[in-house]
């Protein structure tokens, strides 16, 4: 680059306006090699950069505004400035089913939170005790009689939330919790003392993790069942609102936007008496891929 002037490259302070990055986030992508400049002054040290790397800086703000972690980010940039999209794409694919295990998991805490402050502390520390004597839904999947249906559902629909909410699974992992989210709408189906809503919440779960894994069409099956019981059973309100967004989830992976739009708006038109319920009906229906809030 010494055949260029320094009026024609930029300043740390103009780089900074221009990309959106901190001056002290520059230098320290300066320092850590992933963002070098064009030129650094033996004299007085003050660094230059290209116009062209402007584009490059841009990539790196928004992918640090992600979450996206730095030794990721570097390889994104690269994938992306040697025109390698699938790379890039794959990486930040990957990122969002984290992002999306870490949300599930944070919803599921504010749902206990709000069960705490329900039914109080002492109650909620009981059922969160590991040493009572009875297995509960809580226990892993098996703990107890096997010959109990509805306990064994409950355990297997609790260890697929939990890998669910799981941020670096393998596929290993992928295919436990499918198998355990089937089983568990199995076992759910030979209780005797099951619900049409059970059931219904079992396909549901069953439809949520093909979405998680990118699987359109199991998703989009069992969706269409978990809307098909409520129908057939009268169920309303919390499951009927789910049913549809499971529906509009599944069209989304499938790349079916205005399926997914139509689907979300029957989901927003449910009558659901309790406000905390809409509100998570509500948050499920943000975290559907591409579909911003609009609501």
């Amino acid at each position: 680059m010494e055949h260029e002037s320094t009026y024609e490259l930029l300043t740390v302070g103009n780089m900074a306006r221009a990309s959106g990055l901190t001056t002290k986030a520059l230098r320290h992508y300066d320092r850590i090699g992933l963002l070098p400049p064009a030129v650094i002054d033996g004299g007085n040290g003050y660094r230059r950069y290209r116009g062209d790397q402007v584009a490059e800086a841009r990539l790196v703000q928004l992918l640090r505004s992600l979450e996206l972690p730095l030794d990721q980010v570097r390889t994104v940039v690269a994938a992306w400035t040697s025109g390698d999209t699938a790379t890039a794409e794959g990486i930040i694919h990957r990122h969002r089913s984290r992002l999306d295990a870490r949300v599930t998991r944070l919803r599921g805490a504010l749902h206990r939170i709000d069960h705490l402050l329900t039914e109080g502390i002492q109650s909620t520390m009981v059922d969160l005790d590991g040493h009572v004597a009875a297995p509960t839904a809580k226990s892993p999947p098996g703990t107890g009689s096997v010959t109990d249906e509805r306990l064994l559902g409950a355990q297997l629909f609790n260890e697929t939330w939990r890998l669910m909410e799981q941020e670096n699974r393998t596929s290993e992992d992928d295919d436990r919790m499918i198998h355990m989210a089937h089983a568990s709408r199995y076992h759910w189906g030979q209780a005797a003392e099951a619900t049409p809503a059970n059931l219904a919440r079992g396909e549901w779960q069953v439809s949520r993790v093909y979405s998680v894994l990118g699987r359109a069409e199991p998703a989009l099956h069992h969706a269409q069942r978990v809307l098909d019981l409520c129908q057939e059973n009268g169920i309303g309100s919390w499951d009927l609102g789910f049913a549809y967004e499971a529906l509009a989830r599944a069209h989304a992976i499938a790349g079916d936007s205005v399926r997914a739009r139509e689907f979300t708006d029957r989901a927003l038109a449910v009558d659901i008496p309790g406000e905390k319920d809409r509100e998570l009906l509500h948050a499920d229906l943000e975290s559907i891929p591409g579909q911003p809030r609009y609501w």
